[in-house]
């Protein structure tokens, strides 16, 4: 089993508001990844920062978490995605604002890994979701 940590979570290490020390006491020994979906918000937020610097601020943080193992999409995630989706739409709750957090879902269920995050509501929703929040008591490892 492994971890995935969702973009939120990314970008408040690259802010600085907390540490990779932090982030290693919610993962402990397990494998970390990252999310194409992440990679692209983060570029996305790398590519509009109002300033120069920041843009380029962004772009070395970005750098740096590329070097992660990365979880690809398959056509496995897209059935996974499907079908949660669908669940949720049954059950009354949207999905098309929150594409990319059901993606990043989807990944987690697929392998099996925990997601870590600092916004439980964006998940909490999601069937057999193993989800972690940020700010909790971290899970004895």
């Amino acid at each position: 089993m492994g971890v995935i940590v969702d973009t939120c979570v990314w970008i408040d290490v690259e802010r600085g508001s907390i540490s990779p020390a932090d982030v290693a006491r919610y993962t402990g020994e397990e494998p970390v990844f990252i999310s194409p979906v992440s990679i692209a918000e983060l570029a996305y937020g790398a590519e509009n920062a109002p300033t120069q610097p920041l843009r380029q601020k962004r772009l070395a943080a970005l750098n740096r978490l590329k070097k992660k193992p990365t979880i690809v999409i398959d056509e496995e995630t897209g059935a996974v995605f499907g079908s949660l989706a669908a669940q949720l739409r049954k059950k009354g709750r949207q999905t098309s604002f929150r594409a990319q957090d059901v993606w990043i879902a989807s990944q987690a269920v697929q392998h099996g890994h925990r997601l870590l995050t600092r916004n439980p509501g964006d998940f909490v929703d999601i069937p057999g979701l193993d989800l972690v929040a940020f700010g909790t008591k971290p899970p004895k490892g």
